[in-house]
């Protein structure tokens, strides 16, 4: 009985380890020159509204579903907007023929991998995740 006990501890624990995320870093390719970006510029980014870099290549977005926290806290905490409002404004893109939606990956290991081997891509990473391969940029 004890064991049961502490199995369904240890699985109500590790189903809500998921929901607690630290800091949101805004990663990008370790070949962007760029240092820092105003949150006006996020939202752009993020809006898809932004489709260059200054140097001309293609800026690449990253996120993820809308139900993962860490997207959730991403879009409240660093752009100010509700995941719903941020899909809202991809699908008017989309449906206008003015854009497209933002490339939607499943897990923060995908982030990473598809951050750092694709040239002009941008998204977020939890705190601490961030080495050579991808870097931080900071908000203004």
């Amino acid at each position: 009985m004890e064991a049961r006990f502490q199995f369904t501890i240890f699985a109500l624990l590790m189903t809500c380890l998921p929901l607690q995320c630290g800091a949101v870093e805004l990663a990008a390719n370790s070949g962007n020159s760029i240092r820092t970006l105003s949150r006006a510029t996020l939202r752009s980014i993020f809006t898809m509204r932004m489709t260059e870099w200054p140097d001309g290549t293609p800026v690449r977005v990253f996120v993820l579903g809308d139900k993962v926290p860490l997207h959730v806290e991403f879009t409240k905490q660093v752009l100010g907007v509700f995941p719903h409002q941020l899909r809202r404004a991809w699908n008017r893109r989309i449906y206008s023929g003015t854009g497209q939606a933002p490339i939607r990956v499943g897990s923060e290991a995908e982030m990473y991998l598809r951050l750092s081997v694709t040239p002009g891509a941008i998204g977020y990473l939890s705190e601490g995740l961030v080495d050579g391969e991808v870097r931080t940029i900071e908000i203004e």
